[in-house]
């Protein structure tokens, strides 16, 4: 499981959680196995912000982000069609149905990843148990389940709790 806190570090140990305006992402192992590919915890919902976060602090190892979709009641300041980034523009689009707690980043390779989103106002020990779920190979929930189960309960020490059938 890969874990950003930073857009210079994007790849480090989930051993504490993220400061304040540092990349808040956690990714499966093996993206495409399940579900979701891991989960993505965005600082506000400014959309046009957030995503130059989450693309130019993407981990470089797991591809470069050349698309996104998203839900667009989700957010404010949304880009319409390409936003600029570091390595240059990143194409933007929206679902034509309403999934608030997901988003589609496809890369370079036309590979795409299913990030759930992770509500800004979730607090530290349910955005972290979210981007845990997202992340844990087995899971079998989708965004929105997942995060209404994490907002339903107390976090969860146990990293398999969110394996299949839990």
């Amino acid at each position: 499981m890969t874990t950003a806190t930073a857009p210079s570090s994007p790849a480090s140990s989930p051993a504490g959680p993220p400061a304040a305006g540092h990349l808040r992402l956690r990714l499966t192992e093996h993206q495409g196995h399940d579900h979701l590919d891991g989960g993505w915890w965005p600082h506000s919902r400014d959309l046009s912000v957030e995503l130059r976060e989450l693309v130019d602090g993407f981990p470089p190892d797991r591809g470069r982000i050349v698309r996104v979709l998203y839900s667009p009641p989700a957010w404010e300041n949304r880009p319409t069609r390409s936003l600029p980034v570091a390595a240059g523009q990143v194409k933007v689009g929206f679902f034509p149905h309403d999934d608030t707690h997901l988003v589609h980043l496809t890369m370079t390779d036309r590979s795409v990843w299913l990030l759930a989103v992770v509500p800004p106002e979730f607090s530290d020990g349910h955005g972290e148990e979210a981007l845990l779920a997202a992340a844990t190979p087995g899971n079998h929930h989708d965004a929105s389940d997942l995060l209404h189960t994490v907002e339903g309960e107390a976090a969860s020490i146990v990293a398999d709790h969110w394996a299949a059938g839990v």
